[in-house]
């Protein structure tokens, strides 16, 4: 039996991934919980999982969850950032899930790598801000990153028994958004309830508007360069908008395997956390026959400027794909907040990017600078566009 932590309980991924833990009980025991101010939604998941230890960001919420438990089902409680990183780090536990988003995910997941943990990442900023520091550290630690992004387990398993010289590229898949098919000019009115559309997908606030500026899938390919060990140059993005095909790969004699399957992430989420294994699980069959075509195209970079921009800050290396990351979480949040249109996200990550001076192969407190001034230097260009 695995002994389980859930970082990002109350989240969309990690409600998902204690869905597919409620139905494997006979393989899996959780032995912590972290969330971050959902006290109530986390005191729920401590009765039903009566995990070890919880933890919450902030002091004031864990005494409200200690106060709405009773004796008998309050397990250990921490707070805070050491809280996370302690719970990361838990002895017993055998596998750390990473599913709280930010910048500041990539603490816990190097305590968790740190204490010899293998790690399902479903954190797309801990790759993306310091992907060399954190794969090093694995390959020292002799732990394993896991990975939970549709797109990246369907490469993990279409590389499954494959020699990793024969591959000649990673073919990410894209849905598009919902604004796949909109001119540039009627992108221009773009509302943040629309943006919040997605076709195919559930997912929480922030992931939604990067798939509608397909700066989610420019922030995969860095992820994809540092999972898989591959060039940027073999890395290809295709948009494919039915959502069937999850990601694919070529191999040098010509042939591609790809990973099909109903856009469902409890599959993805099952996968890792029961790897190698497969197991019977709650995810709806997909039946070829019900299928009505599927297509793919090429992604439109004029239109959606993020994708490429993801392409240059990772080929720049260093400190560049954190300011790409942070400056994109400042725009996103400023456009939520009805700060800037749709359009102007990109715009303002590019501009924070040429500002930035990069460090080549930073070290960590190099790496959370980068982000620190990345944000900073956003929220400076969006009260300048306030007071224009």
């Amino acid at each position: 039996m695995k002994r389980v932590v859930v970082l990002g309980s109350t989240g969309s991924i990690g409600r998902q991934t204690l869905e597919v833990l409620r139905n494997l009980p006979e393989k899996f025991k959780v032995v912590g919980l972290a969330a971050g101010k959902n006290w109530r939604l986390l005191a729920d998941q401590v009765r039903e999982f009566r995990p070890d230890v919880a933890v919450l960001a902030d002091e004031k919420e864990l005494k409200y969850l200690r106060d709405g438990l009773v004796p008998s089902e309050t397990p250990d409680l921490a707070w805070g950032r050491a809280g996370v990183e302690g719970l990361a780090s838990l002895p017993q536990a055998d596998v750390v899930v990473v599913a709280v988003t930010g910048a500041q995910g990539i603490y816990p997941t190097i305590a968790a790598i740190n204490a010899g943990k293998d790690v399902a990442l479903a954190n797309k900023e801990a790759l993306v801000a310091a992907g060399q520091l954190i794969m090093d550290l694995v390959a020292r630690r002799k732990t394993t990153i896991l990975p939970v992004d549709s797109e990246h387990s369907a490469i993990w398993q279409c590389l499954n028994g494959q020699s990793r010289s024969a591959v000649e590229k990673i073919i990410l898949t894209a849905s598009g958004g919902p604004f796949r098919d909109l001119s540039e000019a009627e992108m221009e009115n773009v509302t943040v309830d629309m943006a919040l559309n997605h076709p195919n997908w559930q997912m929480g606030s922030k992931i939604t508007i990067d798939s509608a500026t397909l700066m989610n899938k420019g922030l995969e390919v860095i992820e994809a360069k540092w999972l898989f060990g591959v060039d940027y140059g073999q890395i290809e993005v295709v948009i494919h908008p039915q959502s069937i095909v999850h990601s694919a790969v070529g191999f040098l004699d010509g042939s591609v395997i790809a990973q099909l399957g109903l856009p469902d992430m409890r599959l993805p989420i099952q996968y890792a956390l029961t790897y190698p294994e497969r197991v019977p699980g709650c995810v709806p069959r997909l039946k070829l026959t019900d299928l009505q075509g599927l297509t793919f195209e090429a992604p439109d970079t004029g239109k959606f400027p993020a994708l490429k921009l993801a392409f240059e800050a990772g080929e720049a290396g260093g400190t560049m794909p954190a300011v790409l990351n942070a400056a994109n979480e400042i725009a996103v949040d400023s456009f939520i907040k009805g700060k800037i249109p749709f359009r102007a996200i990109p715009a303002l990550v590019s501009e924070v990017m040429e500002k930035h001076r990069i460090v080549k192969r930073p070290g960590l407190e190099e790496i959370m600078e980068a982000d620190r001034w990345a944000r900073e230097t956003g929220r400076w260009l969006v009260k300048s566009l306030d007071r224009i």
